[in-house]
């Protein structure tokens, strides 16, 4: 992942809801949501999830599916795993990391 991407990517999840969205989708994994049960579950009017959608869409965060009638959205997986990595390449200044503590921390960081 380039610098450019994990600032877009994080700069799409800077937003309340925005994050609500993706963290849904995370949840519903690989069969995805339709915007309508997203807007329903999370109380979001569907113009505004339409906006989200789109800011996530283009930061590579989720992808759609035309289903039919429906779009079916879900979160992309390997990019998410990307800017994870992304953020973690350093944390142990280029040693092997130990196995992480319950906070998600290397016990040496």
């Amino acid at each position: 992942m380039t610098e450019d991407q994990a600032v877009s990517a994080l700069a799409a999840l800077a937003h309340v809801q925005r994050l609500r969205v993706f963290r849904s989708l995370v949840v519903a994994g690989p069969q995805g949501m339709t915007p309508s049960v997203l807007a329903d579950r999370l109380g979001v009017a569907r113009n505004a999830l339409s906006f989200h959608l789109k800011e996530l869409a283009h930061a590579g965060l989720v992808t759609a599916e035309q289903q039919g009638r429906n779009l079916i959205y879900r979160a992309e997986f390997g990019h998410m795993t990307g800017l994870m990595d992304y953020l973690t390449e350093n944390c142990c200044q280029g040693e092997a990391c130990m196995v992480p503590d319950a906070a998600g921390l290397c016990q040496d960081c």
